[in-house]
């Protein structure tokens, strides 16, 4: 069992606060301005606002999230995505008890905006400030479902830049069993995409045309399938979709659903197979009867959601994930990491910098580092 980075060095002893807590927590690591409040009240979260403004429209000419861009519209959008959630939530910054902002990973420039305005409103309102491991926040956001995850349980993140496995023990007691050794799951479905000209962001795109084709025509790989241990590995089926364009040359739409089909069913048998692996490892943690979770962008995906559902009712696993709007990036989940950590009665100092990488288990990413997370959309 590891601590988070961070846990355990704020200014206060390591005791369970039972009172209410309200936080604001700020969300810029990639493509999202994000705010929202939060109350936690015996240990159960309530989401009192939620605004989430997207940059999609910005980054679709260039099929990919450009850092630059997305730092400036961040810097641009803040304010009143703040001053929205406090509408939102009918409070004033004097009846927060903490401030809650995503300190990395991620795109270093919106990491440092969404952090310094932390910062100040902490120092303006003598607020605790609590840096949130944008990690931690999706491993989190699973206790934001109707019937909220409770510890321990495994957990399946996928998003555009992370695919790993980790074993949420507690908060800020994470166990990652394996993660992808080239591309996240996320990247590979946008790259896909951009390969096919469907637009940005990918995933939605790719799901959508799955529907409409046949996924045996395509024969393409399952990366490490029936190999042990739980790593993931994308870069070869993403190559393969690039080599069957290649060979048919011009394309028509079956040609672009049949492709979209055959990648979604691959990644569905190794989505399954990495899962029973992972399964098998934290079985001994838990005992007969587990609880499997899902989160990040990708986890919208509803075959996937589908699929783990299946996998978990066969192994006599309950299966969590939050709703659609928190699988993606967003502040409720930063509020709810910020939140928990409050009541256990850590904060940060105002020095606190930003990372722009930051494993949720150290020990694990320093014997064996999983992959650096590419641009979202990057060019394949």
């Amino acid at each position: 069992m590891h601590l988070a980075a961070g846990v355990g060095e704020g200014n206060a002893p390591n005791v369970r606060q039972m009172k209410s807590l309200t936080v604001l927590g700020i969300e810029t690591s990639c493509d999202e301005t994000a705010a929202a409040v939060l109350r936690l009240e015996n240990g159960t979260p309530r989401v009192l606002s939620d605004i989430v403004l997207g940059q999609a429209a910005q980054h679709a000419p260039y099929k990919g999230v450009v850092p630059e861009i997305a730092a400036r519209a961040h810097v641009e959008g803040l304010d009143g995505v703040i001053a929205a959630a406090m509408r939102d939530a009918d409070l004033s910054f004097t009846q927060l008890d903490g401030v809650a902002a995503t300190a990395g990973p991620g795109l270093i420039g919106g990491v440092m905006v969404g952090l310094m305005a932390g910062k100040a409103i902490a120092l303006a309102h003598g607020k605790p400030l609590i840096a949130v491991n944008h990690l931690e926040g999706h491993a989190l956001s699973p206790r934001l479902a109707e019937r909220g995850a409770t510890f321990p349980y495994l957990l399946l993140l996928v998003s555009g830049g992370h695919c790993q496995f980790i074993a949420v023990l507690d908060v800020g007691v994470y166990r990652r069993f394996g993660s992808t050794i080239d591309d996240a799951l996320g990247e590979a479905y946008d790259k896909v995409a951009k390969l096919l000209g469907l637009g940005f962001p990918g995933g939605p795109f790719v799901e959508k045309a799955a529907l409409s084709g046949d996924p045996r025509r395509f024969s393409l790989p399952r990366p490490l399938m029936g190999r042990a241990g739980c790593d993931f590995s994308f870069a070869g089926l993403k190559t393969a979709c690039v080599r069957e364009v290649e060979r048919l040359g011009s394309l028509t739409d079956q040609d672009r659903a049949d492709l979209c089909a055959g990648f979604q069913a691959a990644v569905l048998d190794v989505l399954e197979d990495r899962t029973l692996q992972a399964m098998r490892q934290f079985d001994p943690i838990w005992g007969a009867k587990g609880r499997l979770v899902a989160a990040g962008g990708v986890a919208a995906n509803r075959a996937i959601r589908a699929k783990l559902e299946a996998l978990a009712v066969a192994r006599g696993y309950d299966f969590i994930a939050p709703p659609l709007k928190w699988c993606t990036d967003n502040a409720a989940m930063i509020a709810l990491a910020g939140a928990e950590r409050l009541r256990l009665g850590f904060s940060d100092d105002l020095s606190v910098a930003a990372r722009p990488r930051w494993p949720l288990d150290e020990a694990a990413a320093r014997l064996r580092p999983s992959h650096t997370p590419g641009r979202k959309g990057a060019k394949a």
